[in-house]
């Protein structure tokens, strides 16, 4: 794969490499995007599949700070992820890690940027796999449909809001 857009989200996924770069815009501004993706009440509205249940455990939006969420299936199947803040800046960056503990050690480093143009806010996902195995793992295992999902959620989020 090396770029496709689905559901207005442009991922590219250049071969040979280890990246992953996802870019969205929202019709709203870069404080309540930025808002969305930082406040763990706003988590669980639109983090993920809309099948799953999402419960934020530890959110401690900081650099150093640490962040767990749990995703349930209606069956009690779980499925968690967790990672770490490495830089945050207001509305502008955040910088973290993040893992499926269902494939441990395969941690991306994520970058996420807001940049405001007229009132609209593209955010811009810079994702960075251990390997290019891990990073076409991600990406087969349905990482693009899951990201528009959760875009859409966003979307359906900031309307209402």
């Amino acid at each position: 794969m090396a770029s496709t857009s689905v559901a207005g989200i442009d991922v590219v996924a250049a071969p040979n490499t280890q990246e992953v770069i996802i870019t969205r815009t929202f019709q709203a501004s870069r404080e309540r995007v930025f808002k969305v993706y930082t406040d763990p009440a706003r988590i669980p509205k639109w983090w993920g599949p809309a099948r799953l249940t999402t419960v934020v455990e530890t959110m401690e939006v900081r650099p150093g700070g640490r962040w767990r969420h749990v995703q349930s299936e209606a069956d009690g199947t779980e499925y968690a992820f967790h990672g770490v803040y490495h830089d945050v800046v207001a509305p502008e960056r955040l910088v973290n890690t993040f893992e499926y503990e269902g494939a441990p050690g395969q941690v991306s480093l994520d970058c996420t940027t807001f940049a405001e143009t007229g009132g609209t806010t593209t955010v811009s996902i810079h994702s960075v796999f251990p390997s290019v195995g891990a990073r076409d793992a991600m990406l087969q295992e349905g990482m693009t449909d899951g990201l528009a999902e959760s875009m859409r959620r966003i979307d359906d989020l900031l309307a209402g809001s």
